[in-house]
């Protein structure tokens, strides 16, 4: 059968000339359903599951009906969503004058044709008609498909994991496509993985990738995109339409399959939006995973790989980098001993990327030299301050430093805009206040705050990252971690584990540093 024919309902009371018209449409290829009255043209148009007959194209209405007349039932064909678009073409023998064909068009007709009809011009009619029918709901059907499309891509581009994404791009491949689809990619991290969705309102289903089914690469490992019809795959009864895409020479390929059934022209370039769209956003996510584990090698390369063993003094420290699904950021900690004193120091460089933890890592190495010099907090940080002024002028830091004598547990601090340090003794807990301005800021750093520790005394020292969450104020943050070190176990190990797991259990926007210090008898 051609692919022109369509479904046509024929309305007309004469059943001669229902016999007439519709022999010239069967002729013509179409499938033709009757209707002697406008009741029953209705009922059938409006009958199918989902209100409209399926596949109903187009109807040829004549004007003279014993209980409704044509321009009605045209009428009520136009003023219904569900088939307003469908061309109506109406046939009368005795509504023959301008004012009846006036009355119909204005009413909702398409084409008029008053009788004698030459079947040619009736059936040129019915061609033209449906034409124009079909273009519109080829574009309707595109458009609505790329506004599913924009949806699907601003769904996946806001997941931060490959197996939400494909998730999200699967479904949304669903719903774009009207049907069943599957994509398939890898990371690093989680290997192969495919997801299914075996119908537009499916459960998706996540799997490990079918090496049969993913491992062919018609890119031979080059940019690009290439869709291919396949006749047979694991995924559905049938030929599926394939896509690969690469987004970057060498890297693993992102796969799409959508079952063959159905698929138009225009569905060829949406599935090559789809999926260069989607291999991007596996690429942006490949690379911001990599940035990310260089950036958290790097900073905990960079941080002490043993602490020193210091007579009268218990330590203990913690480094977390952020969620997963987070940026790192510029945490990290420092201890060691110069002439017998012990010289601790916590920071963070303002923001969260490779370039924090490359800017720590300067940070770092700068302040390990001026404390070798001289491990005098307050000077040290001057000199630092100096350091970020002129050499990385665009950026600033917190940090707290201090020096302490494990004999007589004296202690100088001097604080660049870091969260305060806690003491801990006897369930009490105090804040060390007194401050200087941020690291990079040029006003003087020199300022030293002296204490001294007793017996038994622990001293608290962390990073923003431990105190602010989503949903808190950093002075709600301050609070209950001044609540949660009151009661300070003996073991600073176990106590260091408990402050993590009460304090940053969940998502964690930002690195945590934790840095304990506790005076015990010197010997």
């Amino acid at each position: 059968m051609s692919e022109d024919a369509a479904d046509i309902l024929v309305v007309d009371d004469s059943p001669s000339k229902r016999y007439v018209i519709t022999s010239w449409l069967r002729r013509d290829g179409h499938r033709v359903v009757e209707a002697a009255t406008g009741t029953e043209a209705l009922a059938l148009l409006h009958g199918g599951p989902d209100g409209v007959a399926p596949g109903t194209e187009l109807v040829v209405l004549d004007v003279r009906l014993p209980d409704i007349d044509g321009f009605e039932v045209a009428e009520r064909i136009k003023e219904d969503p569900r088939t307003t678009a469908v061309p109506v073409i109406h046939i009368s023998a005795t509504a023959v004058h301008a004012v009846d064909r006036t009355q119909g068009l204005n009413r909702g007709a398409d084409a008029y044709l008053a009788e004698p009809i030459d079947p040619d011009e009736l059936l040129a009619t019915v061609r033209a008609k449906l034409r124009e029918y079909r273009a519109r709901r080829r574009a309707e059907r595109l458009a609505g498909r790329l506004t599913r499309l924009v949806d699907t891509t601003t769904a996946f581009n806001a997941t931060t994991s490959l197996p939400d994404l494909l998730l999200a791009a699967a479904t949304g491949a669903a719903r774009v496509f009207d049907g069943p689809a599957a994509v398939a990619a890898s990371s690093e991290e989680t290997g192969p993985i495919a997801v299914q969705v075996d119908a537009v309102a499916g459960e998706p289903q996540v799997r490990a990738a079918m090496r049969e089914a993913y491992d062919y690469d018609p890119l031979d490992g080059q940019a690009g995109t290439v869709l291919f019809r396949q006749e047979t795959g694991p995924w559905w009864p049938g030929a599926v339409w394939r896509l690969v895409a690469r987004a970057k020479p060498g890297r693993e390929p992102l796969h799409v399959a959508v079952p063959a059934d159905g698929f138009l022209d225009d569905d060829a370039d949406l599935l090559r939006q789809f999926g260069q769209a989607v291999a991007l956003a596996v690429e942006a996510l490949r690379s911001y995973d990599e940035e990310r584990r260089t950036a958290i090698m790097l900073q905990q390369s960079m941080l002490p790989q043993r602490l020193p063993t210091v007579p009268g003094v218990q330590l203990a420290v913690r480094y977390r980098p952020a969620s997963e699904h987070a940026s790192v950021g510029g945490d990290f900690y420092e201890i060691m001993v110069v002439d017998g004193q012990l010289v601790a120091a916590i920071g963070d460089v303002a923001g969260h990327s490779l370039r924090a933890a490359t800017i720590m890592a300067e940070v770092r190495h700068a302040l390990r030299a001026y404390l070798v010099e001289d491990a005098s907090p307050g000077p040290s940080m001057e000199r630092l301050n100096r350091m970020m002024l002129r050499l990385l002028p665009e950026e600033i830091a917190t940090m707290c430093l201090l020096s302490m004598d494990p004999a007589s547990g004296r202690v100088r601090l001097t604080n660049a805009g870091h969260p305060p340090p806690l003491r801990v003794l006897d369930g009490q807990v105090t804040q060390v206040l007194g401050r200087v301005a941020l690291l990079g800021v040029p006003t003087p750093h020199d300022t030293e705050t002296p204490l001294t520790l007793a017996p038994g005394e622990t001293l608290v020292m962390v990073t923003d990252g431990l105190i602010e969450s989503r949903g808190h104020t950093f002075n709600e943050g301050l609070e209950a971690l001044c609540v949660a070190v009151a009661d300070a176990e003996a073991d600073l190990e176990q106590f260091c584990d408990r402050l993590l797991a009460d304090l940053g259990a969940g998502s964690r926007d930002d690195d945590v540093a934790l840095l304990v210090i506790r005076r015990v008898d010197f010997p």
